[in-house]
């Protein structure tokens, strides 16, 4: 790990008990509805411990019920929504719970019937609204740079740890994070409700997913550098952490 700031540990108790497993993973303790994280054993790299949020109420009363009209978009309301509401959090559980909030309501059970994707299941949601949560921890900064990674940035391998998914279901629930879950509606419901978390979601992935998840990055973020970065740091973090995949004796 390279890390630059302080690595107190990271406590949060969530509203639903998440999966044991999550144990699996360097750093993790998962109680119940109780998180605790070790953020010298969690992160591959962890330079910034600081991170921009808005309550999830705030988002919720609003933003998520304004329409973007002719002359203002949805990517525009955003941004002046975080420019107007957006502060500063070193408290690393507070980002957490509010993206456990973000995520409970972009991956809920409403949509299953219109995903068109009929291997997709609750249970996939579920596992969706966690994982995606962890990654609200990771960072890039305004130059591009990717100041904190952690395991579920590598979102295949990670949640096939923690779920025990083969690499064909790491790979489908990938595809669902990547934007098989998103239609026009969806991706809109995406673009305000991730304003919670200081930005818009980034994929690092091209055409298909291929291990370089994604972050919520501030609005005028470097992508060049954001993905030249990424390209670079991958394949030696993803091997630590298929490491730690459980096999059958």
């Amino acid at each position: 790990m390279t890390t630059t700031v302080d690595t107190a540990t990271i406590t949060v108790e969530l509203p639903d008990a998440f999966d044991p497993r999550w144990n699996r993973l360097p750093g993790i303790t998962v109680d119940g509805k109780k998180i605790t994280l070790d953020p010298a054993e969690y992160f591959f790299r962890f330079e910034a411990n600081s991170w921009l949020v808005i309550d999830w109420q705030t988002v919720k009363d609003g933003l998520l019920g304004v329409d973007e009209t002719e002359t203002a978009t949805v990517e525009q309301m955003a941004l002046e929504f975080v420019k107007a509401h957006g502060r500063s959090t070193k408290d690393a559980g507070e980002v957490l719970a509010i993206a456990y909030q973000v995520y409970s309501y972009l991956f809920r059970e409403e949509h299953l019937a219109t995903l068109g994707l009929p291997d997709v299941t609750a249970e996939h949601l579920k596992m969706l609204r966690e994982a995606a949560t962890f990654m609200a921890l990771n960072k890039v900064e305004l130059d591009g740079h990717i100041s904190n990674v952690g395991p579920c940035w590598f979102f295949p391998s990670a949640t096939g740890v923690v779920f025990d998914l083969s690499d064909e279901g790491g790979q489908m629930l990938d595809e669902v994070y990547h934007g098989g879950w998103f239609n026009e509606h969806r991706r809109i419901e995406g673009i305000k409700a991730h304003a919670a978390l200081g930005g818009r979601l980034v994929h690092g992935c091209q055409s298909k997913p291929d291990q370089t998840g994604g972050v919520v990055a501030p609005y005028g973020a470097s992508m060049a550098t954001f993905g030249k970065e990424l390209a670079e740091m991958k394949a030696e973090w993803i091997e630590q952490v298929n490491s730690y995949r459980v096999t059958a004796a």
